[in-house]
């Protein structure tokens, strides 16, 4: 189906689905994983798209984000780079602890060192 019909039943604008289609909040079409583009020009809407969108508005609803801060929830989860930086700025800020590999560290070097020690 069209991007007219598609937001009419999911209850948004045509103009916000192309918003989340840019944000990569919805499924790769075959065309733009191959880099020929999309067929005709337009995006059609399945029913892989329409639930992948409800759940997207489903979450926004729940948790109170827009679908940028969705989008970058979900960039988080893919780019291990950017899951890192943001869990280094958790830690300096205090909400979210050490790893646990961190404190085996600490108690395998301390038991390395009492081990060292003995005659």
């Amino acid at each position: 189906m069209r991007i007219t019909e598609a937001a009419q039943r999911l209850g948004t604008s045509p103009r916000m689905l192309r918003y989340r289609e840019a944000l990569g909040l919805l499924p790769s079409t075959r065309e733009a994983v191959s880099g020929r583009g999309r067929a005709g020009g337009h995006r059609q809407f399945g029913d892989t798209e329409l639930r992948a969108v409800a759940l997207a508005l489903a979450l926004e609803k729940r948790y109170d984000i827009g679908p940028a801060e969705l989008a970058f929830g979900l960039r988080v989860l893919a780019e291990p780079q950017v899951q890192a930086h943001v869990r280094e700025l958790g830690e300096r800020i205090g909400r979210l602890s050490a790893p646990p590999t961190r404190a085996l560290d600490f108690e395998k070097e301390k038991a390395m060192r009492l081990l060292r020690r003995r005659p």
